[in-house]
């Protein structure tokens, strides 16, 4: 083999480790941009699906940096860890130096397209996920309940930010479904997370983490308490005087409450069986029911629109 084709193949190897580092299956999350712009009723606008995409594409951009910054910071500790230790960069398959490079070259790549073609608010919300992503990373993730609440607020900063890409601003609603939704899924990960360890007799501290294997009771509590309060904020929404403007059979969003009862309460089952092996968004996402359950969802409001 000549030495052209050893360097061929090593740069594809490089190439295919960095997009492996990038985590971009993780950017199935970054989906949650399109809400604001499908609960607006603006899924026909070109411009408003241009922005809406251009703003997917930034995000994912920064939420690569992050990992990347992230791998970056806890080399020593991944290489240790046992499912970690496979990372590109932990496990030496991507050179450290690509990572060094990559890591701020994605964030400038994506703020400065932001700065240049976005809305200046939508550039902000992509600063404050940046920087909520890495000190979350960093340190946050360590503190009890704040870590979910940011968990929680990172979603929520998704939609937000989409809302702003596409020049809409973010309501009451929105906001507090996404509060409530998001803060369950951020417990349901958690939760998952504690079960393991005390399925293998843990009682001590969750290395890392600001939890006990004691705790799985409260914060299933808490996680289920939460995703029911997302219901109600659906059932209020119903009733505002604006929401029957933008309807023309209000009425039927009911049938949405049901569905939503239903998805929340799989997941917590799921969660409570220890079945629950992923990221909860990316679960729904790969699930069968819970894609059928946002189909259903889906119909539920294009019918109240149409009928």
């Amino acid at each position: 083999m000549g030495n052209i084709e050893k360097l061929f193949i090593s740069r594809g190897s490089i190439l295919n480790s960095l997009i492996k580092a990038l985590r971009p299956h993780q950017w199935l999350k970054n989906l949650l941009i399109f809400i604001p712009l499908l609960a607006s009723h603006q899924f026909v606008n070109g411009s408003l699906i241009f922005h809406a995409l251009l703003a997917f594409i930034l995000f994912s951009l920064t939420a690569s940096s992050g990992y990347l910054f992230n791998d970056l910071l806890d080399l020593e500790s991944d290489r240790y860890h046992p499912r970690k230790r496979f990372r590109p960069l932990a496990s030496g398959d991507l050179p450290i130096h690509v990572g060094i490079v990559s890591a701020p070259l994605l964030f400038l790549v994506a703020f400065a397209t932001s700065f240049l073609l976005m809305p200046k608010a939508f550039s902000i919300a992509l600063v404050i996920y940046s920087v909520l992503t890495i000190a979350y990373s960093q340190f946050l993730k360590r503190m009890m309940v704040v870590d979910t609440i940011v968990l929680a607020g990172l979603y929520t900063v998704r939609v937000v930010a989409g809302s702003y890409a596409c020049g809409l601003v973010p309501t009451f609603w929105i906001l507090a479904f996404s509060m409530f939704l998001f803060l369950s899924l951020a417990l349901v990960k958690r939760y998952a997370e504690l079960l393991d360890s005390r399925s293998k007799g843990e009682t001590e501290q969750t290395k890392g983490r600001g939890y006990f294997p004691g705790d799985l009771e409260i914060i299933a509590n808490l996680g289920s308490s939460s995703g029911y309060l997302s219901v109600l904020v659906l059932a209020l929404y119903i009733q505002d005087f604006r929401t029957v403007k933008m309807y023309h059979t209000p009425e039927l969003i009911w049938l949405a409450c049901p569905i939503l009862l239903f998805w929340i309460s799989r997941v917590w089952m799921i969660a409570y069986r220890g079945e629950m092996h992923d990221d909860p968004v990316l679960f729904a996402i790969k699930d069968k029911a819970s894609l059928v359950s946002g189909m259903l969802f889906a119909s539920v409001f294009m019918l109240a629109i149409m009928i």
